[in-house]
């Protein structure tokens, strides 16, 4: 049987036909950041400095919540003391929802992304390669800007799809760096549900659970191996602890964020 979003997709695309489409017309996220934003100056750019912050406090205003109007249960985000200082807590209680970071930084000039955090449990049955079971404890999600000219007919039905059912837009592309339950690490693979969405899988299986884990990545280079593209701006960073599809619990821990130049 097809799913509700091939239904979905199949009519969008009957109806569309060949009409013409608006350069932007509000599909892309990506576009009013760019427009509305001056890009960060500096060698290194705190994208959230977590540490620095009280346990228990209110989380800070320019952190935004994505996803809470899709009708999904949203995912708990909270500052909590953690090892050394205070870190971001998310659980998800068959939830999926995101919080985020609206910044505009040139990746080509701080082009190294380096963030930490800690899982304790997998999720059972979770698998990334399937949209039904496309749930991660952990996932740190960068997204970018890009000419919406470039996007084919059928991205940008897909990209409307998503809106529709997300109750906002998506950016231009977005990078995911997730925790997977038996994908090896550097695989790179696009979501099950969007093209422009790309995941890359930074830590796999159960060996490091209960232990900080810290990483650096070069954001330009695994743009270039994931889409074949010269990366626009970085206009948001975000994370994601979601557990809706396999209907499970999850929790992480997030450390600090920052770019840098290398």
């Amino acid at each position: 049987m097809r799913s509700a979003v091939s239904l979905a997709l199949a009519a969008l695309l009957a109806l569309a036909g060949c009409a013409s489409v608006p350069e932007d017309d509000g599909l892309l996220a990506s576009t009013s950041i760019q427009r509305d934003l001056p890009r960060e100056a500096g060698a290194l750019i705190e994208v959230a400095r977590f540490s620095q912050m009280r346990a228990g406090a209110p989380l800070p205003g320019d952190w935004l919540g994505w996803g809470l109007r899709s009708g999904k249960r949203p995912t708990e985000y909270r500052l909590v003391r953690g090892e050394p200082g205070t870190v971001l807590e998310a659980r998800a209680e068959q939830a999926a929802t995101g919080l985020y970071r609206r910044i505009r930084v040139d990746p080509h000039r701080q082009s190294l992304l380096e963030w930490s955090w800690r899982v304790d449990q997998l999720i059972a049955g979770a698998n990334l390669n399937s949209a039904a079971r496309e749930d991660s404890p952990a996932r740190l999600v960068v997204s970018f800007y890009g000419d919406p000219q470039m996007l084919d007919f059928q991205q940008r039905t897909m990209l409307r799809l998503a809106r529709a059912f997300a109750g906002e837009a998506l950016p231009y592309a977005m990078l995911i760096y997730v925790w997977s339950n038996t994908i090896p690490v550097e695989t790179a693979l696009p979501s099950p549900q969007i093209e422009r969405i790309r995941m890359i899988v930074v830590e796999s299986g159960g060996a490091n659970l209960g232990r900080w884990r810290q990483y650096r990545r070069n954001v330009v280079e695994d743009y270039r191996r994931a889409f074949g593209e010269h990366a626009g701006d970085i206009v948001a960073v975000g994370v994601m602890t979601d557990s809706d599809n396999t209907q499970q619990s999850a929790r992480a821990l997030y450390g600090d964020i920052t770019l840098r130049a290398p």
